[in-house]
């Protein structure tokens, strides 16, 4: 029960990694925010956010959580949604990226 878990735990960490460094990877690159979108002036570049949205979705999603209110403050209920959403979404962003190292290395 304890390796199964931490193997969880290890997923869900690579999974933001991936996430985190994709973001700020293509924030620099095409010097614009990430967002979640599937928009695009062409099909390809559509098919480019959608598949930027899939691997940097964790990461954006956390950070939505944290966005203040009108009031100023953060809404508890948001931040808690965003999160589960958020390490779900990243295990298996992970367990896709680890699950690729592992089938071309091994």
């Amino acid at each position: 029960m304890t390796k199964e878990l931490l193997l969880a735990v290890f997923l869900i960490g690579v999974g933001l990694c991936v996430a985190g460094a994709g973001t700020h990877l293509y924030q620099w690159l095409a010097r614009q925010q990430a967002m979640l979108r599937y928009d695009g002036s062409t099909f390809v570049r559509s098919l480019g956010n959608l598949s930027m949205s899939f691997v940097c979705g964790p990461y954006i999603m956390l950070q939505m959580g944290w966005q203040h209110e009108e009031d100023g403050t953060i809404s508890m209920t948001s931040a808690l949604v965003s999160a589960v959403v958020a390490f779900g979404w990243a295990f298996i962003t992970g367990l896709l990226f680890m699950g690729a190292y592992v089938a071309i290395r091994y």
